[in-house]
């Protein structure tokens, strides 16, 4: 948890370096719309999750396995929502530097996805069945 809101600090807080982007309002437009559209499915999956829902990979004793709303989707829509603000603001702000930081993050979320998985396997019998037929963090391709 710890790495993961370090990595959302330096995405924030890193200066914009390098050549203007090719249509700048363009960018912008498209940015706020991914940071919109990523807030809601943030908000909406931890509200699915309700009682379940936990900043650490490991699921909570009283935990009940969710596969509706965005779940049936992906299986990780909170991390899916975390990397479109982080794309979007990489979009608003124009920046390289956050791009790179986007695809960090993704790679660590995707990480902390696979061991939080092999918990989520080990709890639920059924978790396999739904892992087989629902992608991890991008629907339809991954």
């Amino acid at each position: 948890m710890l790495i993961q809101a370090l990595l959302l600090i330096v995405l924030l807080w890193l200066p914009h370096i390098g050549p203007a982007w090719p249509q700048p309002v363009v960018f912008n437009a498209v940015g706020w719309g991914i940071v919109f559209m990523g807030g809601i499915l943030l908000a909406k999956s931890a509200v699915d999750l309700g009682r379940s829902l936990t900043p650490f990979p490991t699921p909570l004793a009283q935990s009940e396995l969710v596969i509706t709303g965005f779940y049936r989707f992906v299986r990780h829509p909170i991390y899916l929502g975390v990397l479109s603000v982080a794309l979007g603001i990489s979009f608003v702000s124009q920046s390289n530097l956050r791009i790179l930081m986007t695809i960090i993050l993704f790679i660590f979320l995707d990480l902390k996805a696979r061991r939080e998985e092999f918990w989520l396997e080990q709890r639920y019998p059924q978790y396999l069945a739904y892992k087989m037929r629902v992608k991890k963090i991008i629907p339809f391709f991954y």
